[in-house]
């Protein structure tokens, strides 16, 4: 089991006690592709998966999901969160073991998420009234986020019977720095341009690839989300979803491999579950 750089208590305890200046960014990748943002303004969460439950819901499967890294922190420890945001429904994005435990601890809190899986989230006992649905080329502020969502393909476009995608990515914005939290997506035709053309100081990637064996939608590999870097030209390029479930990973080194064709200007990081980064200007 893969040790968290900080957890429980002192990870609380930092990020409560955590300033940022103007203009940066706080980071603390809290696993897969899970992130905290903090600003001078605000505090915004990612695609957390905190808890056990898919642990527990696949134990007697021939799909084990045996965790990698110990979860540094539980839902309900974790207060003082504006926003969170929710890619889309998969359990380790939006996750049924610690949703409601995140919004009872922080009640000033909302959670902006695909309207496509608005009811899927009323099924797991989150309330209406704190929900923001979201669809593509939507925006939404809070806290001083500015989140704008865009398509993701995980595997394809899929759409509901409106017309609406469950999967997204978001752009976030604070403070004069902007970020693109890919959500589960491939590398797909239109995604740069989707991006815009303002530069981007970080953009957060999966790196675990498509296997069907595994039996699960695919996403970028590493030589992709390193690509897409290369056209992209952010300040930081940072790997994701890896080193959570034994059967859907690889190795981040070959992520760290591929990094060595970012242009100048571009650095990989990599993080430690549980670290905190600091984001200057």
């Amino acid at each position: 089991m893969i040790e968290p750089y900080r957890s429980g208590p002192d990870l609380a305890r930092e990020i409560a006690e955590t300033t940022v200046p103007p203009g940066g960014l706080a980071v603390w990748w809290l696993g897969q592709s899970g992130y905290l943002l903090k600003s001078r303004s605000g505090l915004l969460a990612v695609d957390l998966y905190l808890s056990e439950h898919l642990t527990r819901k696949y134990e007697a499967t021939e799909r084990r999901h045996v965790r990698m890294t110990r979860s540094p922190i539980l839902g309900e420890d974790l207060r003082g969160i504006d926003l969170i945001l929710a890619s889309h429904k998969h359990s380790d994005h939006l996750d049924p073991g610690s949703a409601s435990a995140l919004l009872n601890a922080s009640p000033a809190a909302v959670l902006a998420l695909p309207e496509a899986i608005r009811e899927h989230a009323h099924g797991l006992g989150l309330p209406d009234d704190r929900l923001v649905g979201l669809d593509v080329g939507a925006t939404f502020e809070c806290a001083g986020f500015r989140v704008r969502a865009i398509a993701s393909a995980h595997e394809g476009f899929d759409r509901d019977a409106a017309g609406r995608h469950p999967y997204l990515g978001f752009v976030i914005e604070s403070d004069g720095l902007r970020l693109y939290h890919s959500g589960d997506t491939l590398l797909y035709e239109g995604l740069a341009e989707a991006l815009g053309a303002d530069r981007f100081d970080v953009l957060f990637l999966p790196i675990n690839g498509r296997d069907p064996a595994r039996g699960v939608a695919g996403n970028m590999s590493a030589a992709e989300a390193v690509d897409l870097a290369v056209r992209i030209g952010p300040r930081f390029v940072v790997p994701q979803h890896y080193d959570m479930f034994t059967f859907n990973t690889v190795p981040v080194g070959l992520f760290e491999a591929e990094a060595g064709r970012l242009p100048a200007g571009t650095s990989p990081r990599v993080l430690r579950c549980g670290e905190r980064w600091e984001l200057r200007p």
